[in-house]
């Protein structure tokens, strides 16, 4: 369906009601097992135990950072019009993808999909060379069906299936949908017509698209649940990292009588089981629980205070009370995480604990028995007043091996306390990417379609598209040139502002340029912005912010009589902490730096500003680049020249 790139509209994040409404369509649509509903008389932690298996399951199929956009594309030799929706998301350590395709009433899982949640469809192969034909954009034909009669019970006409080859039958490399009842077939050889119709394979357009124009990722080696006897996958008792309880006696026997041959062995380092002792090494990430990424964070704590102890002397370590949430983040928790990868770094948010945010684990830490520390309110956030440097849980704390970059010898920092923990920058290697996005009018809602459409943010590529539809559905393209564009009453009296002397001309004439007519469009509307950090798409907490984009300022100016300083500011917002870029700069530029407050910024909402000595504008933009900032977000002022 898909060997034309599909028009992917703009993307919008699905509210947690409709992810829910949409998970369990998909679980009744695939005829899933759903885990027993709790008898009325049920202990609450039987209760609690179903409602975890159940929201297991739909987080598989559905994880939370999924989002939805409209789609639009040909297909057949008609190249007839196809409208629809995908789901975009990322499974935990994978990167942003198609995850589902909704097009009529048929909703179907994407390749990737399937890689995550294997057996949630019936699997059919075929030999290596029909996949190549299936690559090609062919469909499967019942004389290419292997590895049967019998098939696959659930393999009915109208049923969704997954097609891997022949030589490697536990890797589906299509989805398509059974043309005939598969089931029922007593042979294969003689036979005519089409079995399946293919909607997408490894190498399509679903398969390749990314926000980023990353390329699709390579099949892995081998799944081995998809090899299990069992039709149904039961993806309700360990799913996305949830664990609900220890597998009895009988489960234990029966996954070691499945595991002799392949003997799983723990690499704590990479933080990935390697199996070895099969013809295919296959690396399968750790699923983090919600056990898991609260302890990482409470013993990243931990180790941050442990290294401040070490450093510092009492009573306070070095430390300047009360902290702050953006400082302990910063300096006690973040440097400490054990982030290895990718993966980690996804998993490893406090948005993800079961605090949800710092406030929460803070209040957390003063309800320990004994408290951990003291907290009040202050200025609308929660600090740490007092801080228990022998709390039990320190006197019995352990150093944990961390990622090369955050490693720091003990003798490096001696008497500075946190500081230790300020050569782990997290914001080095990072990508930033601004999205320019627009707020339309509520006139312009007949361009398209309905005033739901016109709400929400657009990008100028999506608006300049909206346009050039209107035009072809309303048929305005000048017969003389297609470039023109003739000038309907909606278009000459909401969109095209004739007070405006630049218009008035295009008015008189009743036509207009196509691209100055989206323009037009494009500088009505509202201009907002997105920084990401790492991504290529907003989700459900990067907000866009009114205006255009900022910029870093690096001024260079004169004091005290003949010295030269450099001052930076508008770090924040590129997600680049101050402290960490002054100690570089200090080493770089061998000379002292300072971080304080920028004058006039917000007491509830400071900005920093690095100050280091010496004309280092150069040698800063140097820096900044390692950080992900391009060129044309810098604004460079050099006071230091006399005016003419």
């Amino acid at each position: 369906m898909f060997k034309k790139k599909p028009n992917i509209k703009q993307l919008s994040p699905l509210r947690s009601s409709d992810r829910r409404k949409l998970a369990d369509q998909i679980i009744a649509d695939l005829s899933l097992p759903l885990p027993p509903k709790p008898a009325n008389d049920a202990s609450p932690e039987d209760k609690a135990a179903a409602t975890v298996k159940l929201t297991s399951l739909r987080n598989a199929l559905l994880p939370e950072n999924v989002q939805a956009a409209k789609f639009s594309t040909t297909a057949g030799p008609d190249l007839k019009n196809v409208n629809g929706t995908v789901y975009i998301g990322a499974h935990s350590g994978g990167d942003v993808r198609v995850l589902w395709v909704h097009v009529s009433d048929r909703l179907w899982p994407s390749i990737y999909t399937l890689w995550h949640n294997p057996r949630v469809i019936p699997l059919l192969t075929t030999p290596a060379m029909v996949v190549g034909k299936i690559q090609a954009g062919a469909d499967l034909m019942t004389p290419g069906l292997a590895n049967g009669p019998p098939f696959p019970s659930k393999a009915k006409k109208g049923a969704l299936v997954a097609v891997a080859s022949y030589e490697n039958p536990s890797v589906p490399l299509a989805v398509g949908v059974c043309a005939v009842d598969v089931s029922a077939l007593g042979r294969v050889q003689g036979m005519k017509g089409v079995a399946v119709e293919i909607l997408s394979w490894v190498g399509d357009e679903v398969w390749s698209w990314s926000p980023s124009g990353k390329l699709g990722g390579e099949p892995p080696a081998i799944l081995e649940a998809w090899l299990e006897e069992d039709e149904v996958l039961e993806i309700t008792q360990d799913v996305g990292g949830v664990r609900l309880d220890g597998p009895s006696e009988e489960d234990e026997n029966k996954s070691q009588e499945k595991s002799k041959a392949i003997q799983p062995e723990m690499d704590y380092d990479q933080r990935e089981w390697t199996t070895q002792g099969s013809s295919c090494q296959t690396r399968r990430r750790i699923m983090l629980t919600l056990l898991d990424i609260d302890d990482a964070f409470f013993k990243a704590l931990l180790f941050g205070i442990y290294r401040a102890k070490e450093s510092g002397s009492a009573p306070r370590y070095g430390l300047d009370f009360p902290l702050k949430p953006s400082f302990i983040m910063a300096k006690l928790i973040q440097p400490y995480l054990p982030i290895f990868g990718p993966g980690d770094a996804e998993a490893l948010q406090i948005k993800k604990t079961s605090w949800k945010n710092m406030k929460k684990f803070l209040k957390h830490l003063d309800k320990l028995k004994p408290p951990f520390c003291l907290t009040k309110d202050q200025g609308g956030e929660t600090i740490i007043s007092v801080l228990d440097f022998d709390h039990w849980e320190l006197e019995d704390f352990k150093p944990y091996s961390l990622p090369k970059k955050a490693k720091d010898s003990s003798s490096e920092g001696k008497g500075k306390g946190p500081e230790v923990a300020s050569g782990a920058d997290s914001s080095v290697g990072q990508k930033i990417k601004i999205v320019a996005l627009y707020k339309t009018k509520e006139k312009f809602s007949q361009l398209f379609g309905s005033p739901e459409d016109a709400r929400g943010y657009h990008t100028a590529t999506e608006i300049k598209d909206v346009v050039n539809e209107y035009i072809e559905k309303e048929n305005l393209v000048s017969g003389n040139n297609k470039r023109v564009v003739k000038l309907n009453p909606f278009l000459a009296n909401d969109v095209v502002d004739s007070k405006d002397p630049k218009n008035r001309d295009f008015v008189a004439r009743g036509t207009i340029p196509r691209d100055t007519l989206a323009d037009r469009v494009v500088a009505a509307s509202s201009a907002y912005h997105v920084i990401l950090r790492n991504t290529s798409t907003p989700d459900s907490s990067s907000k866009p912010k009114a205006g255009a984009p900022p910029k870093i300022l690096i001024t260079q100016e004169t004091r005290s009589g003949n010295k030269t300083v450099t001052k930076i500011s508008g770090l924040e917002v590129f997600f680049i902490p101050p402290q960490p870029l002054a100690d570089e700069l200090r080493k770089t530029c061998a000379g002292s730096t300072s971080v304080d407050h920028l004058v006039g910024s917000s007491p509830k909402h400071p900005v920093m500003e690095v100050m280091v000595q010496g004309p280092q504008a150069q040698t800063v933009q140097t820096a900044l680049e390692k950080r992900g900032i391009d060129k044309r977000w810098i604004e460079v002022v050099d006071k230091t020249k006399k005016k003419k």
